[in-house]
């Protein structure tokens, strides 16, 4: 297992790399707001064609590529994308109840323009009419999602050709299924009774009756099959979603659904009491905390993530983020980069991270096995690359050569 780790610019060090060389690519782009005032989120690298064409190159026929984006840029991303030859197959929704809003308020913003000073009471008072007007407007919603692209490379030939050949094309859905909450929740996720299809659906038939088919039942004893859902188990999220009923079926008859009264059509006999809590059906992470993004950088000079100047109230060392000594300022969990390489890589494959930031896709492929290979064109985050790396590779037991 070999983790590679270039310190310049992606389009550049991809060039160098040979065709069909890697097994995936999963990667965090800047998604072009100017967060925090960083000015490798302004370039417009994430929409250009040229680099997506150069991933695509490197990609081995089949290989998936999973790219976060922003909400208000993920489309500009995502065209890039497909302009560059890659098919898009899917959107991942990563969604989370920690987002901080991000919106101006209009009544502020109208009296700050009067030169009018607003009374303070616990928070302050609209002080013209005008302000009074517009006040509990604003002009932005607090962020709650991150869509993630999922893409794939076009295949050489069927997706069973492809794979044989070249090693790449699925995606690893037992690897990556949503582990049972309880055994309640495993038989809620499992159909009861004969699974039927109609014969024209083209199913393999058990046996033959009634205009249906038999089909073999699926198999949920690994656990739920994963979705393009993601979220983070904050009450915020997990409260969206309602408390679902379970069901039992007639065995000897095909299976049927409930209406939307919840009472049973056709076949059904009788419906259980059980509740299940549907968000538990999906894949869940939280942001990553402060001893994640900090693990193996001890000794490490902290410093702030954000680039602001020193206007406002306060000082500049007030203001803002804490120090720490893994200061990029998008810092992806390490659960959920885990999971996304583990979803779309063939076990020894290689995973491309064009965007390394401060590593996170390198120290989640490391964790899982893979090799990898990390540009990142900020030079003051690749000792905080490889010093989570090496951090990495004490906390798994194959061996993993390091290369800068």
């Amino acid at each position: 297992m070999t983790t590679i780790v270039r310190n310049g610019n992606n389009i550049e060090v991809i060039a160098t790399f040979p065709d069909n060389s890697v097994d995936s690519i999963v990667t965090d782009p800047p998604y072009e707001l100017g967060f925090m005032g960083k000015s490798w989120d302004s370039s417009g690298i994430a929409y250009n064609v040229e680099l997506w064409q150069e991933c695509l190159r490197v990609l081995k026929p089949g290989g998936h590529l999973l790219a976060f984006g922003g909400s208000r840029t993920y489309h500009r991303m995502a065209c890039a994308i497909e302009d560059s030859g890659f098919q898009i197959r899917d959107q991942i929704m990563w969604v989370y109840g920690s987002g901080f809003p991000k919106s101006l308020n209009i009544s502020k913003a109208i009296d700050k323009v009067a030169g009018a000073e607003r009374e303070v009471v616990d928070i302050t008072a609209p002080a013209t009419p005008e302000a009074q007007q517009w006040e509990g407007w604003g002009t932005a919603l607090k962020p709650a999602h991150e869509p993630i692209v999922m893409a794939r490379k076009p295949l050489d030939g069927t997706v069973a050709n492809n794979v044989l050949t070249h090693g790449v094309g699925g995606l690893n859905i037992d690897e990556c299924r949503v582990a049972h909450q309880s055994e309640t929740d495993r038989a809620s996720a499992t159909p009861q009774g004969r699974v039927t299809s109609n014969k024209l659906a083209g199913a393999a038939p058990d046996v033959n009756g009634d205009g249906r088919v038999d089909v073999v039942r699926p198999d949920t004893s690994l656990g739920r099959f994963p979705a393009n859902f993601i979220h983070d188990g904050s009450d915020e999220v997990t409260q969206l979603f309602p408390e679902t009923k379970g069901g039992t079926w007639n065995t000897t008859k095909g299976a049927r659904h409930f209406n939307n009264d919840g009472e049973p059509t056709d076949y059904a006999t009788s419906k259980s009491d059980i509740s299940i809590g549907s968000a538990a059906r999906f894949f869940y992470c939280a942001k990553a905390g402060k001893a994640e993004r900090n693990a193996g950088l001890d000794g490490m000079p902290e410093k702030r993530p954000d680039d602001r100047t020193t206007t406002g109230m306060g000082t500049f060392d007030e203001k803002g983020v804490a120090k720490q000594a893994n200061h990029h300022p998008t810092v992806k969990p390490l659960a959920l980069m885990r999971y996304l390489v583990r979803l779309v890589t063939p076990p020894n494959g290689v995973v491309l991270d064009p965007f390394a930031g401060s590593g996170s896709t390198l120290v989640a492929a490391t964790l899982e096995g893979f090799s990898s290979i990390g540009i990142e064109i900020t030079e003051e985050y690749i000792p905080i690359i490889k010093a989570r790396i090496e951090w990495a590779n004490n906390n798994t037991d194959q061996q993993m050569t390091l290369e800068l």
